[in-house]
């Protein structure tokens, strides 16, 4: 899943792209780089982020999704909103396949995402595996009695977590959320974090966030992740290129 920013203030400066051109040259590249799937977020998560409207959301998502419709007609979209309305206007005006919502949801998402018939990344903002779990069970019923069939599970790493120790002994322990939930994909998403650039001593720019990223990635990907979602697509690729070689022989 590689990471399309179309706002001003992303964390990461070379994830953002606003005109028409940077935007098709974007979706090109996650595409020409090996990634399946394409993340567009119109409102910054990272801290202390301006707010932005639902209108303002919507117009960037537009010219966004506008754009790469026109060079990617069949590739999988997901859009990072937890709004509603706006996860609406992306899956009815564009097909967008997936909804990212990094709130862990609430029961107007949920219906929607239902009505929708669409995917959904299910984001924990819980600090422990554990409360994690038990919130998960609760969510992943609902989400299914509502009769939504395509889930994925996202621990949150970043969201409600203390940025070091908690985030590592979430990934140390992230196996458990695999074992409890088998039958769903697990999708990661520390692509150049806080809690892999601050441990290095470095900035989310520099050379060693990627590094940091790749190896982290690698760790996921043992822990039971099937989704990675990144900035740096070719190094995911060829992360996840390593890791089947390796144990291809356990699939």
């Amino acid at each position: 899943m590689g990471i399309l920013n179309c706002t001003p203030d992303s964390f990461y400066e070379g994830s953002r792209k606003q005109t028409d051109d940077e935007i098709a040259a974007r979706a090109d590249e996650i595409v020409g780089e090996g990634g399946t799937i394409i993340d567009v977020g119109a409102y910054s998560t990272r801290p202390g982020a301006s707010a932005v409207s639902e209108e303002e959301e919507m117009r960037r998502l537009r010219a966004a999704l506008t754009v790469i419709r026109r060079g990617h007609e069949d590739v999988t979209l997901s859009v990072d909103t937890f709004r509603p309305t706006v996860a609406r206007m992306a899956a009815e005006e564009y097909g967008v396949r997936i909804i990212n919502d990094v709130t862990e949801g609430c029961p107007e998402m949920f219906r929607e995402v239902a009505r929708l018939g669409v995917g959904y990344v299910l984001m924990s903002v819980q600090p422990t595996v554990e409360s994690m779990i038990a919130n998960f069970r609760i969510e992943v019923a609902t989400l299914k009695s509502l009769g939504v069939k395509e889930i994925m599970l996202d621990p949150g790493f970043g969201f409600g977590k203390d940025v070091i120790d908690g985030n590592y002994a979430v990934l140390r322990d992230m196996g458990k959320v695999r074992d409890e939930f088998p039958e769903l994909p697990l999708l990661v998403g520390v692509s150049r974090k806080r809690m892999i650039w601050k441990l290095l001593g470095c900035t989310p720019q520099d050379a060693e966030a990627l590094q940091g990223t790749m190896l982290v990635n690698l760790i996921a990907l043992q822990h039971g992740a099937t989704v990675l979602r990144v900035h740096d697509v070719k190094a995911a690729a060829d992360t996840i290129k390593i890791f089947k070689s390796c144990f291809s022989h356990l699939a």
